[in-house]
């Protein structure tokens, strides 16, 4: 059984910078999606960023400019740069890696990302 472990979460003024981490616990390849959502109290859980495995990225657009996605394949880690936070941004976000090739999603247990002054 993969486990997904996050960490880089935290409280955070608003204007400033986070790093998320999200790295799986043995090696799953480098042809899968990796990527992280968010929920937000109240809300339904939304796609922030994704990373396709032939390179490609996709993000939300209320995060464009500001969120940067990457990946380590050697460390089948999944990062998020969040800069300029807001606090709408605020809420627990999940790192996801979905293997095509097997049809199966891997979740992580979520790290909260609060921006509050």
């Amino acid at each position: 059984q993969v486990h997904l472990v996050e960490s880089g979460g935290g409280l955070v003024q608003p204007g400033g910078s986070l790093r998320l981490s999200c790295a799986a616990s043995e090696s799953i390849g480098s042809f899968t999606t990796m990527g992280w959502y968010r929920q937000a109290p109240g809300k339904e859980r939304e796609l922030v960023a994704n990373f396709s495995p032939i390179g490609f990225t996709t993000y939300v657009d209320s995060v464009k400019g500001r969120f940067t996605i990457s990946r380590d394949n050697a460390k089948n880690t999944v990062y998020l740069q969040m800069n300029s936070l807001k606090p709408e941004d605020t809420a627990v976000y999940y790192c996801n890696i979905f293997h095509p090739l097997i049809n199966v999603n891997y979740w992580g247990q979520g790290t909260q990302v609060t921006v509050s002054s």
